[in-house]
């Protein structure tokens, strides 16, 4: 019985020895039959490997191109400071769609591209487009850090006729920080003007227009203030967290607070 069990083991060996130099003779035949089928117009059976690799080609191809998309950063030729918060716009446009803004005081690099009022700027690597008028040079003075000055200006205390105490302490307040203004409305028979609580700073200069909308702005809680206008924009306290907010056009220069800052308070 011993014998007879490895007699049986021993010709299962030398089968399963054979079966083994046979495999990969059976494999080519199949193969060569399946090119020949091929090459004769018959069926061939389906080759997975070519199509990988076509896979992996595409995705060589996407990575080159992404790869190359990183690198196509336009080239920044000078830097400039933002002067308020701007929207990140991806294109030059009003209307254009917007990815997240830049805050004030940060410094950005320009590529001197700009249409529209537009100036391309590049944040984080990626080129967007911004208002040029809110940019500067030269750093400017944290609003926040500047006094808010109670003393009589000179020469423009006529302003305060018919003001309430809180828009006489506003006035005062800019134009201690601000003496290069010379003309102010005050009360009159217009809007909020009629009940006092209103001044009209005036000025067409940008950048001196954005110095004095962002010094109220940082004071609001400070000054108690309602609103402040400038350039088709309005900032509402109220609304803090949405920044300053464009406005519908008016139809003109002063209506739309392009040559001054308007200001009232609650």
């Amino acid at each position: 019985m011993t014998r007879g069990r490895h007699s049986l083991a021993s010709r299962n060996a030398r089968v399963n020895r054979l079966t083994l130099i046979s495999a990969p003779l059976v494999t080519c035949a199949v193969v060569g039959g399946g090119i020949a089928l091929a090459g004769s117009g018959g069926e061939a059976p389906a080759v997975t490997r070519p199509a990988t690799a076509a896979i992996s080609t595409a995705d060589r191809v996407v990575g080159i191109s992404r790869s190359a998309e990183r690198i196509a950063v336009p080239v920044v030729t000078a830097k400039r400071w933002t002067t308020t918060e701007l929207d990140l716009r991806l294109a030059p446009a009003e209307g254009a769609r917007t990815d997240g803004e830049v805050p004030a005081l940060r410094k950005v690099g320009i590529t001197g591209a700009a249409r529209s009022g537009y100036v391309q700027v590049v944040v984080n690597r990626k080129a967007y487009w911004v208002t040029g008028e809110y940019l500067a040079k030269k750093k400017p003075t944290d609003p926040a850090s500047m006094p808010l000055g109670g003393k009589p200006c000179p020469g423009t205390s006529g302003v305060e006729s018919g003001l309430t105490a809180g828009a006489i302490r506003v006035y005062r307040a800019v134009c201690n920080n601000f003496p290069q203004i010379t003309t102010y409305g005050g009360r009159d028979n217009h809007g909020e003007h009629r009940s006092g609580k209103a001044i009209d700073i005036m000025t067409s200069d940008v950048a001196l227009g954005n110095a004095i909308s962002e010094f109220l702005r940082a004071h609001a809680a400070e000054l108690n203030l309602y609103s402040v206008i400038w350039r088709q924009r309005i900032f509402t306290p109220e609304r803090a967290g949405e920044g300053w907010r464009s406005m519908p056009s008016r139809g003109s220069a002063t209506a739309n607070h392009y040559d001054h800052v308007h200001v009232s308070v609650s």
